[in-house]
Formats: C-alpha cells, structure tokens, sequence
C-alpha cells in the first residue's frame, strides 16, 4: 500500500505567527511567541527545565525567514542571532490545542460492598524491592483507590518507608504521623472507642492530603469492624438519581472546621470532587467536621435535604464494605475518593493500634509518570 505524504512547501509567514503544512496535508498555525519560548535550545537536559527567560526579549518574536530542512522545521528569528530548529514530528504533537498525554490520567473503576475479596493486595517486602510492583500498586490505587498492603514490619520506620515508595510524608495539623487509640483526653472521635462514622480525613485542610496510610500493628479487640465504601460509586449513581442534588453538592461549597486549644483550622469544599472531564473524581465529608453550614437560608431548602440524601445513600447496604484489619496489614486509600469509618468497640477486650500518616496524590502520580514513561528528556 502506498502512503501519501503531504508535498512539501514553504511555511508561510505571517504577522504573529506562521502556518505549516503537516502530516494531514492541511496547513496549521503556530504562534511566534510560543516557537520562540519552545525552541529546543530553551531547555538544559540536565535540568529539565527552560533555561532561556523569554521576559528578556526586546521586541516580540518573529520570524525573519523560515523552511522545511529534511524532516525539520527551521526559523531564522528577526533581531537575534539565533535558528530554532523543530522535529516536524514534534509540532505534530501539539498542532491541536489538547494537553499533554498524562500516562496517571486512568478511567476509575467503582466498586462496591462486596469488594473485599477482590481487593488488590501487595507484599511489602515486595514493594520495596520490585519496581514492577510499584508500578501495579500504584495504578491499582489511581483504578480503585483502595488497596492493602500485607507482610508490614511492626516498626515505626516501616510505615515511612512504605509512604516513602510514592511521596513524602504530609504533615497535618495533627503532626507527621498519627496514632489511633483510645486515649484519655481524645482531641478526636476516632481516638475513642465510640463508631466513627464514614467520613474523609482532614476536610478543614484547604487541600487535604490524597492518600492515607493506615497500618495495623494490632487489633484484639472485639468489635470495631472497618467500613469503607467507594465514594466514586455512591457520587456517580446520585448522579443518576437525583441530578439536581448532584448540582447543588458538587457546585456549592460548604465550610468544615477543626478546633482545638491550639489550632483553629477552616476549608470550604464541595461534597463531591470533579476532574478535568467532570467526572466524578471523589468527595469531602464529614459530619463530626461539618461547620455550621452559612449558605443563605432559602438555598439551604434545597442544599441540606440533597445533602441528607446523599449521606444516607453513602451508608447503603450496596456500597459499605465491611472488614476486620489483622495485624500486619496497611490500608492505603485515596482520602479524596475512599470514605472511611470504624463499628465501636469494647476498649477493655482487647489492644487496637493503628498508626497513620499522609502523602498526596499529585506525588503518587508523579512517581507512576516516572515508573512507566521516559519524560520528554530522554538520554
């Protein structure tokens, strides 16, 4: 089969830009600013960043003469001893207006109450040593934003150097790390042996962290089941079931705080969480958190009966996912999709000992970007 290739033509040059023919035959545009500000030679390879400050430019680019060299693009710029030269293969990949291809941008998998056998789980000696591993735990957590990590030295240090694997550890207003027992003054429901009910972590943060770390160092106790539940699942059937509602949480947002002696910290959020394709990306809840909602009263009639709906949808039996953590295991979910809670349980039966801490997501998708593509500055 022949393949036609475009017939090769001077670029044509006009005030604040220029247009050239391409692979589909059809000229395209490309302004001069950005040439200029792109030009191979603006980047240090060691670096990885642009090292040439287009601030600096006296007058605005422009092109003196440009021409098609072999399988290049070549600008002889106005008023500077200077000739950029372009890959055409390279100005394909930007001749629409789209965002660069980002490898971590994978469609979410919802799922429901029945999930915990198929619950993805990772050895965490494996981890540490296989970067293949990694790579599968940190896809399976952008998929289904839920996974557990078994064989979990019963160390501080192992906690960190498990959060260590996808980011740094995130403080909070609650420090570093974060130990879940029952304590004798708690600052905290979940520092009690009382239910807890779901909710997401930290929502008076104005950007909470993404991912938690829950390791389980022991667990004798009676009672205190865990409950987890999909808030991409619950949030994409409101959707569905009552769309108005859906509008009124996923636009409006509302005040959560935390206060204690010596902190005073204040958000506001949307319940439901949209990306960049407004879908469903996650959630902000939590009622032992919610401020005292100042929306005007008139809103109000519709926002907080939407509000109930939602909260007493996210504890349907089809979405609740219930569980006994053992000793030795690690929970890591997403805190802005995965909603949490814990049954009571009797403080004198036993010993339960969680510690946690915080990374955030943007990190853990940057290393899974590095894990399983070359960047643009390939050696």
């Amino acid at each position: 089969m022949n393949v036609m290739t475009p017939p090769v033509s001077t670029p044509s040059l006009k005030e604040k830009g220029l247009d050239i023919i391409l692979s589909d035959g059809s000229p395209h545009y490309f302004n001069y600013f950005w040439l200029r500000d792109n030009c191979p030679a603006s980047f240090n390879a060691d670096t990885r960043e642009r090292s040439f400050d287009i601030f600096h430019l006296d007058a605005a680019p422009r092109a003196a003469n440009a021409k098609i060299d072999g399988d290049a693009l070549e600008i002889v710029w106005e008023g500077e001893d200077h000739v950029t030269r372009f890959p055409l293969s390279w100005l394909e990949s930007y001749k629409e207006a789209t965002p660069r291809p980002d490898p971590s941008d994978l469609p979410r998998q919802a799922w429901y109450s029945d999930h915990y056998p198929d619950v993805p789980r990772f050895s965490q000696p494996e981890l540490m040593a296989d970067p293949a591993a990694r790579t599968r735990w940190i896809e399976a957590m952008l998929v289904k934003g839920f996974v557990i990590l078994t064989d979990m030295p019963d160390s501080d240090a192992g906690l960190t150097e498990t959060a260590s694997l996808i980011g740094q550890v995130r403080p909070t207003f609650f420090g570093d790390y974060f130990d879940v027992r029952t304590h004798i003054n708690p600052t905290n429901t979940a520092y009690t042996a009382a239910a807890l009910e779901l909710h997401t972590d930290t929502p008076a943060e104005e950007h909470a962290p993404g991912v938690q770390f829950l390791h389980c160092r022991v667990n004798s106790v009676q009672g205190g089941e865990s409950l987890y539940a999909d808030g991409v699942a619950v949030a994409n059937d409101f959707r569905h079931r009552d769309p108005e509602g859906f509008k009124l949480l996923s636009e409006i947002a509302i005040p959560f705080y935390c206060e204690h002696d010596d902190y005073d910290m204040r958000s506001r959020q949307t319940v439901i969480e949209l990306d960049q394709h407004g879908e469903v990306s996650g959630l902000t809840i939590s009622q032992h958190m919610l401020d005292i909602i100042d929306l005007p009263q008139d809103l109000l009639d519709s926002y907080y009966p939407a509000f109930c709906r939602f909260g007493r949808m996210l504890q349907e039996d089809k979405y609740m996912m219930r569980f006994l953590m053992k000793a030795g295991e690690c929970m890591v979910f997403d805190n802005h999709r995965i909603v949490h809670g814990r049954a009571a349980y009797s403080a004198t039966s036993g010993d339960r000992y969680l510690r946690g801490c915080y990374t955030d997501r943007a990190e853990m998708r940057s290393t899974y970007r590095a894990l399983v593509s070359e960047g643009r500055f390939k050696r």
